[in-house]
């Protein structure tokens, strides 16, 4: 897709005509930029914000640059754009400090892999570097908040959840929805009126791998009625489960003669793209009772899900991360010169002004610049100060606009990303220095901060696989405790992502081989384990998501027999002495295998 930035002069001429006047330089405007791309106009104001390309109150851009083109999925950039929304709040907004610029700013460089141009970004420090600016400061975001944070017409936003549904159908290799069908396309979990045999066929494709009902109605069907309610309630009870649809046979009647309905109600039901079956009449029990079944029968119950583990599911949704700050000028003088590069100096100054003022006050650095500069340490680096640029990303990386650039990084010259270019430097070492490993796991951790960054790393087989490798060779640290239980928060980590995925879309992130690699690791690791409550605790949990809900006649499950890993973490309940422990013990490696 066609990126394109829109530049509007919110002073409407006034700048270039007064600014020499009242702040002693000239600008030529006060920015509003916006971001388009895919037939939607993105930018800041009263939060994040949609509209149509041009319809803004800010009237026609006085600029539209080109900014490149995205290669990105739509429902990806949707993602990301989700936690963008974290920072760019309405109450965030100021017109001098973090403002559309900012944002535009922030989310070209996830799209191209490059920001807007620096007349802009710098216009506000240039206005503010001026006496009058300075003073007039307070005055002018006042004034100009009612223009910034104006609402957008409801007739002007586009269906933003509708041009997702649509990509991910895509994005799975089924037909695709045409625009008019995803522009009225329902949310999850209700009824999708149908009136034409694509639309039909469409949402029967996107349901090939689980099960859909076609209720067959008309307007004058009297014993109809009386199952609207009961079929919306069952289709919100199924959520993504079941594909619910309904087709008035009067205003479709193509569809009613595709499926020769003489009748109605009339009900078929399709389970893995195929017709299960099909009756006649208004028997409320039958609907919920045969829909259940269909359910059932595509996504059969796994016998863990009746297992009482509450400690363990708790923790399911808290990655373990590092964000403690090091003295960033120590670290960055151990680089010796490279540590006066401009890349070096723009992200400390990011990571100064984001834990100094918050994250609303600290604009990205420049990232691929950076990214360069972390491709060239390998090499450039001693190996006893390596850690240190790792150190830096390291603490940007808790930052979801940071993660985020990373996790859809364009490979560099050597068909690699970033990460995956010092994840497998780490790797390859033969004796890696231990403040190396150490950094490379909290970095590695600190990966799993967003949704978005743990998808797209564990979905890609290199750097899923350095991961895995990161945490089963780092298990082996005899020596240094504190590694062993990095090293632990990293398999828990991936276990914890990989039993989302799960439970909650109903796929694997990490592959089976992977899965049983780091779970004879970390049951070996558990055994082995004398001294460490926290690593024992990190790795008991991590055993535990990975074998929760596993395939049922799956290798994971049989290697936990085969190792006993039940006794093994039994031994260490005295060691660890907390809930979870005993719970993965007695419960998830007990009655679960």
């Amino acid at each position: 897709m066609d990126v394109q930035l829109y530049v509007y002069d919110l002073s409407r001429g006034l700048a270039r005509q007064l600014s020499m006047q009242f702040l002693g330089i000239q600008i030529d405007a006060v920015y509003h930029t916006s971001i388009v791309f895919g037939g939607v106009e993105y930018f800041f104001g009263a939060g994040v914000q949609t509209c149509y390309p041009g319809t803004t109150h800010h009237g026609k851009p006085v600029e539209i640059i080109p900014l490149g083109q995205t290669v990105l999925p739509i429902d990806v950039i949707l993602e990301y754009l989700e936690s963008l929304k974290t920072i760019y709040t309405a109450e965030s907004y100021d017109l001098f400090m973090h403002n559309c610029n900012n944002f535009t700013n922030d989310f070209t460089m996830f799209l191209v892999g490059k920001g807007i141009p620096e007349r802009i970004t710098s216009l506000p420090q240039t206005v503010l570097n001026t006496p009058f600016g300075q003073m007039l400061r307070p005055q002018l975001d006042r004034s100009l908040r009612t223009v910034t944070q104006a609402p957008v017409p409801t007739s002007q936003i586009p269906s933003i959840v509708a041009r997702t549904a649509q990509a991910q159908v895509q994005r799975n290799g089924t037909s695709p929805m045409s625009p008019v069908l995803a522009a009225s396309k329902p949310t999850v979990g209700e009824v999708h009126n149908v009136t034409s045999s694509t639309e039909l066929k469409s949402l029967l494709d996107s349901a090939s791998n689980s099960c859909a009902v076609i209720f067959f109605t008309s307007a004058t069907c009297a014993p109809c009625r009386p199952l609207y309610a009961p079929y919306s309630h069952l289709a919100a009870e199924a959520g993504s489960n079941c594909t619910f649809i309904k087709v008035d046979v009067h205003g479709a009647p193509a569809i009613g003669r595709e499926y020769s309905i003489t009748a109605t109600p009339t009900f078929i039901t399709f389970l893995n793209g195929t017709k299960e079956e099909q009756w006649s009449g208004a028997d409320e029990a039958r609907l919920a009772g045969t829909i259940r079944m269909l359910i059932h029968s595509a996504h059969p119950s796994h016998p863990h899900t009746k297992l009482h583990v509450p400690h363990l599911l708790r923790a399911a949704s808290r990655p373990v991360t590092y964000a403690k700050l090091p003295p960033l000028d120590k670290l960055v003088a151990k680089m010796g010169d490279l540590g006066s590069s401009p890349a070096v100096r723009s992200m400390q100054h990011f990571i100064l002004a984001r834990n100094q003022r918050g994250v609303a006050e600290a604009p990205l650095p420049d990232l691929p610049a950076f990214s360069s500069f972390l491709h060239s340490i390998t090499t450039q680096l001693p190996l006893e100060t390596q850690f240190t640029a790792l150190d830096l990303l390291r603490i940007a990386l808790v930052d979801v606009r940071v993660s985020g650039f990373y996790a859809e990084e364009t490979p560099g010259d050597a068909g690699k990303g970033t990460i995956e270019h010092l994840l497998e430097h780490v790797n390859g070492l033969k004796e890696c220095p231990y403040n190396l490993r150490l950094v490379a796991l909290h970095l590695a951790c600190n990966l799993f901060t967003s949704p978005l960054s743990r998808t797209a790393f564990l979905t890609s087989q290199t750097a899923s696989s350095s991961l895995v490798q990161l945490a089963t060779t780092s298990l082996l640290d005899s020596a240094h405790s504190n590694v062993r239980v990095a090293a632990a928060s990293l398999a828990l980590n991936l276990a914890m992502a990989n039993h989302r995925a799960r439970v909650e879309k109903k796929t694997e992130l990490l592959a089976e081989e992977q899965q049983v690699e780091l779970a004879a690791s970390v049951i070996e690791t558990i055994g082995l384990e004398e001294e460490s409550k926290e690593a024992v605790k990190g790795l008991v949990m991590a055993l535990g998501f990975l074998v929760f809900c596993a395939p049922v006649q799956g290798e994971l499950l049989d290697l936990c027999r085969a190792m006993d890993a039940q006794g093994t973490v039994r031994k260490k309940e005295g060691l660890a002495d907390c809930e979870v422990v005993k719970e993965v013990a007695r419960t998830a490696l007990g009655k679960g295998l």
